[in-house]
């Protein structure tokens, strides 16, 4: 049997580089991988391209990146929370490519499967299909849509055990699960990190073949975008 378990975050992440793709799991605040994006904070990698559904709030999540210019690029579908996001994209110095939710869900999900390109309708007609291939089938247009091409994988699990095979809880199942092996190498942390055999088979939803690095996350703030309560 393969551990991949490693000691801490910078064991983790060892190898990351300046100029790097790197894709980042979570949807919204939810399930995004915390301890890894401090992490890339304090190693003060710069000139990033970052693929990730969301760009966190000004002062969490990839919010930090972008508070200390670590950010070139970022691949996104919503990017709506962030005001210094949207102060870098409309002052030049952020380079922004948006794109239909399920075909980035879909662009990491191909990496994964090793399928290099795809064929999808979102976007034919729009923006987002310049520059693209079309071609029609059963009387709908569609463009080709390729694999995302990525360094780093980082992503959060609920649970995980020294294999590497992991469990998601809620909401953190968007994205994370479809980013998992979708990169030259991908990075899990986890909530609790348990023992070989201590996970229902039938309960895991990302297998350990997926996953190169495993470690126990900790001091999670797992803060609420947007909080919404009902009148008393």
């Amino acid at each position: 049997m393969i551990k991949r378990k490693v000691n801490d975050v910078a064991e983790a992440l060892k190898g990351v580089q300046s100029g790097m793709t790197v894709m980042v799991g979570g949807f919204g605040l939810s399930g995004i991988p915390e301890n890894s994006i401090a992490e890339l904070v304090r190693l003060g990698v710069e000139d990033l391209t970052c693929i990730s559904n969301n760009a966190g709030v000004d002062d969490f999540g990839l919010g930090l990146l972008l508070q200390q210019k670590q950010i070139k690029k970022m691949i996104s579908s919503y990017v709506g929370e962030n005001a210094e996001f949207e102060r870098q994209m409309l002052s030049g110095e952020l380079e922004v490519e948006l794109i239909p939710q399920g075909t980035l869900a879909e662009r990491c999900r191909a990496a994964q499967a090793g399928i290099p390109a795809f064929y999808t309708p979102a976007g034919y007609g729009t923006e987002v299909a310049e520059g693209k291939e079309s071609r029609e089938f059963n009387g709908k247009m569609h463009i080709l849509e390729h694999a995302f091409k990525a360094d780093f994988a980082i992503i959060k699990a609920w649970k995980g055990d020294e294999a590497g095979n992991l469990v998601f809880k809620g909401t953190a199942r968007n994205f994370n699960p479809n980013m998992a092996g979708a990169a030259k190498i991908t990075v899990a942390e986890v909530e609790e990190l348990v023992p070989v055999g201590s996970l229902d088979p039938n309960q895991i939803h990302i297998p350990g073949i997926l996953v190169n690095r495993i470690f126990q996350g900790e001091k999670y703030e797992k803060r609420i975008e947007q909080r919404t309560v009902r009148k008393r």
